[in-house]
């Protein structure tokens, strides 16, 4: 029997609790194992759900040399025993066996806790896959994946995008590639602003974005819009609230100060920044202390006790124009 062409690592551990980026780790690691052996077969289970001696079955060679992954998932809940056996497995590791260990990083006991080092020790391939919640590693995340699909992209393309689509990964992922399909590789702002025209009212930041710059007839457009299309009240709720935090906040940290000193300091991206100081020309401190009492209301109102959120949404409106075009 030929030796094959391309050797895959045996030992995996995926570390992090990101989830897009933890199923491509275990996807990768398939997929090494599949270039050496087209046939291998992928098993997944819960640590919780093991046995020492179950692992040591579905880790054993088969009697006919077929390749197989086996991902062992959940491991920061690996008790003493299973934790010991898995160590016991990676110090000898048996031929067109693969092992993925998914671990979150923390851990209910003590072996569990000290599982990941202990790979790390015994020569395991990592992929961290930390949670993303700095603006700034979204941001990369985008650029990652527009470069991913086969496009480009520039820092206004990317904020963009963020701002038509969310904060979701998954969604994230997918924008960027239907994007580069669909302009052939260029993901600039206006092609973001073309394929997701629209989208902006659905999400609701359409109507906060009018609302604070005192648009009334813009704000109800919107508002009556993103309600005819069934977007949930307390998506468009969240929005006026983040609004108007976001200029509270700007506003607090100086104003007129340099948008990318202010980003760094607020942990915001700049583009966000640069938005919220065009958006507080108009308020005041006395102005947006109301707005922030107006927002809570609303936000407890469309959560149950307001007997008409679409109403109550529709008065928060009016009132946060009115408060952005009151003169102090």
């Amino acid at each position: 029997m030929s030796t094959p062409a391309v050797v895959p690592d045996q030992l995996h551990l995926v570390i992090g609790d990101e989830e897009l980026l933890v199923e491509r780790a275990l996807w990768a690691a398939v997929g090494a194992a599949r270039a050496a052996d087209p046939e291998a077969e992928l098993r997944r289970v819960k640590v919780s759900e093991l046995t020492p001696p179950e692992l040591t079955e579905l880790l054993s060679p088969s009697l006919f040399a077929e390749g197989r992954v086996l991902a062992v998932e959940s491991a920061q809940d690996a008790g003493k025993e299973i934790a010991e056996a898995l160590l016991a497995y990676a110090r000898q590791p048996a031929d067109g066996v693969t092992l993925v260990v998914v671990h979150t990083g923390g851990g209910r006991s003590k072996h569990a806790k000290e599982l990941p080092n202990a790979l790390r020790k015994l020569g395991a391939r990592v992929t961290e896959c930390n949670k993303i919640t700095k603006p700034a590693e979204r941001e990369a995340f985008v650029r990652d994946e527009v470069r991913r699909a086969g496009g480009k992209t520039d820092a206004a393309g990317v904020a963009a995008l963020i701002e038509a689509v969310g904060s979701d990964l998954r969604e994230l992922s997918a924008a960027a590639t239907q994007l580069v399909a669909d302009t052939g590789g260029k993901v600039d702002e206006t092609a973001v602003r073309r394929y997701h025209r629209g989208r902006a009212e659905v999400t609701g930041f359409a109507v906060a974005e009018k609302a604070v710059t005192g648009d009334r007839a813009a704000a109800l457009e919107a508002l009556r819009w993103a309600v005819q299309l069934g977007v949930p009240h307390v998506l468009i709720a969240d929005a006026l609230a983040d609004s108007v935090r976001t200029i509270g906040r700007v506003a607090a940290a100086g104003g007129r100060n340099d948008p990318f000193r202010l980003a760094g300091e607020l942990g915001m991206p700049a583009w966000k920044v640069k938005k919220a100081l065009a958006q507080s020309r108009g308020w005041n401190a006395s102005s947006l202390a109301q707005a922030l009492q107006a927002v809570a209301e609303v936000n407890a109102g469309v959560k149950g006790m307001a007997a008409d959120a679409t109403y109550a949404l529709e008065r928060t409106v009016l009132r946060l124009v009115e408060l952005r075009n009151q003169r102090s």
